[in-house]
């Protein structure tokens, strides 16, 4: 187990909807430059510890937080800290696709020319489009509407959005499962040119994908963490009886 002190971590971290507990008492590290999944049944709580590392959750009305999320040791939810220059240190990558009904290239720079971010705008989009390896794809059409990219492009187009922000922290919650096998190998392979600068997590479905791409993986069912450590004990060596009931398919 890692002894490094984790870039992000959830401590003692309770989330409940009007008063309904979605996530209960999990504490959870999440290391620098690796990837970390978190796995589980639809309904159990992973979507929603997820948005908490970087607010989204302020959207949702009657939602409450007990517990810390401590980033680079600060505590995100201090009555001192900007909501906004969180999301600029966090950013996401959502299930679904969304480009901006803009051209390739506005709706990478969007984002930085809003939040008034220094430097060559141009290189900025390029950088950005490269790292999310879509520029070979589209560099000759940056003028054209993102929505008439493919459905992995368009996902790839997101990710280059949150990557022209220049964030050290990219969640992503679920971000192949609208995508068909090429695009998600894709990404998987992005993922991994990724984690050499960014510190990465992963919620996904699909544990072979989590097996796959991640360095650490956190079980939950039902709003509990059952399980943490390295991926590949989490899904060979298991602790608990319900992860590898899990990971095996036998989970009722």
């Amino acid at each position: 187990m890692n002894n490094e002190t984790p870039i992000l971590k959830a401590d003692n971290l309770t989330i409940a909807y009007a008063g309904n507990p979605a996530v209960k008492s999990v504490t959870l590290p999440i290391y620098e430059k690796k990837i970390t999944a978190i796995i589980g049944p639809s309904g159990c709580g992973k979507s929603t510890l997820l948005r908490s590392f970087n607010r989204m959750n302020d959207f949702v009305d009657h939602v409450t937080h007990d517990g810390k999320i401590l980033y680079r040791e600060h505590d995100l939810y201090a009555a001192s800290v900007d909501p906004v220059e969180v999301r600029l240190r966090i950013g996401m990558v959502f299930q679904k696709a969304n480009p901006f009904p803009k051209s390739i290239y506005r709706n990478v720079a969007w984002g930085p020319e809003i939040n008034g971010m220094s430097g060559d705008i141009n290189m900025r989009v390029e950088t950005a489009l490269r790292q999310a390896a879509l520029w070979d794809e589209v560099s000759d059409r940056l003028t054209d509407s993102a929505l008439n990219l493919s459905g992995g492009q368009q996902q790839r187009l997101c990710i280059a959005r949150a990557l022209a922000m220049e964030p050290e922290i990219i969640l992503m919650d679920e971000p192949c499962s609208a995508l068909d096998p090429v695009s998600t190998a894709h990404i998987e392979d992005l993922l991994f040119e990724l984690k050499e600068k960014y510190t990465i997590v992963i919620v996904t479905h699909n544990m072979q994908q989590a097996a796959r791409v991640s360095d650490y993986t956190a079980f939950m069912e039902m709003g509990n963490l059952v399980e943490y450590g390295d991926t590949d004990e989490v899904f060979t060596r298991p602790k608990e009886k319900r992860t590898e009931e899990y990971v095996t398919g036998r989970f009722g």
